[in-house]
């Protein structure tokens, strides 16, 4: 008897110790993954309490520091506001202005002034000018959300108004999913960088740092969105179109032809004939000049050739008649 209980209270060996510790390590991976698909899997608004549940359901498996993450992470979860609570409403504000103004580059300047005034900014600008004959400019104007309906008012009051729209988005249910979301992801970021400091083989050690690469790139996803809700619902953007009337040319027909009319169209003809005749002469000299070189040098040809008439011998020798008598 005595040897029996002996051996009843003999502490356990180094190699129970080790497979106990391998099964606390497999139960560790395995309620990480269920975590990880249960969370995955879950759409919106419903992906941060799922991967809570699913992380309080493992914690028995995972050990006391595991039920103890899982009930942090649950209690973040459930943190969310409820449907009776207060909650900021949040709103996308968007506008957009045509208008016809006189100077397109005063008008640039008035909008300008007025945004900065507001304590807002010019997104993009862009100003062109058409045919030579009127400019156009196309303006992205940010303002505070608080200035956004005196702005608008402002900016339709510079010229004559050709368009107006405007539009309002809610987006106060977006933006608490994603402030949500992005609580849950960072306890289960935590939670995996956690396991990673109690794992103790090689094999569980990489499984755990693909597992927190992939949460992290989620959780930076999710910081992104916010970021871009914030940005549009404290600045309104109004896109401002601005343009110049263009010139319309008058019809000749419509006025009547007085004398001045018809003195103005007579000296316009004579001055474009007179320069088509200055043209031809230009034209033609070169042809004239050449002409009359000719001309002289056949005259001094001409003046130095000898006479092809010659006198006979009779007519030389035979003397001349006397004059008859009276």
């Amino acid at each position: 008897m005595p040897y029996e209980h002996h051996t009843d209270s003999h502490p356990p060996t180094r190699g129970s110790r080790g497979r106990t510790r391998a099964l606390a390590a497999a139960g560790l991976l395995v309620a990480l993954l269920a975590t990880g698909a249960c969370a995955a899997s879950s759409d919106g608004g419903g992906q941060g309490l799922s991967s809570a549940a699913d992380d309080k359901a493992a914690a028995p498996a995972a050990g006391g520091a595991g039920a103890k993450d899982a009930e942090k992470s649950a209690a973040g979860a459930s943190s969310a506001p409820k449907p009776g609570s207060a909650v900021a409403v949040h709103v996308i504000r968007t506008a957009r202005l045509g208008i016809e103004v006189k100077s397109v580059p005063k008008a640039v300047a008035a909008a300008r002034a007025t945004t900065e005034g507001a304590g807002g900014l010019v997104a993009e600008e862009n100003t062109e000018r058409i045919d030579d004959t009127h400019e156009v400019s196309h303006l992205v104007l940010r303002v505070p959300q608080d200035e956004y309906a005196k702005v608008l008012s402002d900016l339709a009051g510079t010229g004559k108004l050709l368009s107006r729209t405007s539009d309002a988005k809610d987006v106060t249910g977006q933006v608490v999913d994603v402030e949500s979301r992005i609580a849950t992801q960072r306890a289960s970021v935590a939670r995996v960088r956690d396991l990673m400091d109690k794992a103790e083989k090689l094999t569980d050690v990489v499984t755990l740092e693909g597992e927190l690469s992939r949460r992290q790139a989620d959780l930076e996803s999710l910081l992104a969105q916010q970021k871009s809700l914030k940005d549009r619902t404290t600045l309104a953007t109004i896109t401002l179109d601005l343009n110049e009337p263009e010139a319309q040319a008058k019809d000749p027909e419509e006025d009547g032809t007085g004398f001045l009319d018809a003195l103005g169209g007579g000296w316009d003809a004579f001055v474009t004939v007179l320069r088509w005749i200055t043209v031809a002469i230009g034209a033609t000299a070169p042809f004239l000049a050449a002409a009359a070189l000719l001309a002289l040098l056949w005259r001094l040809v001409r003046g130095r050739r000898p006479s092809w008439r010659r006198t006979t011998p009779e007519e030389a020798t035979e003397p001349a008649q006397a004059p008859p008598a009276p």
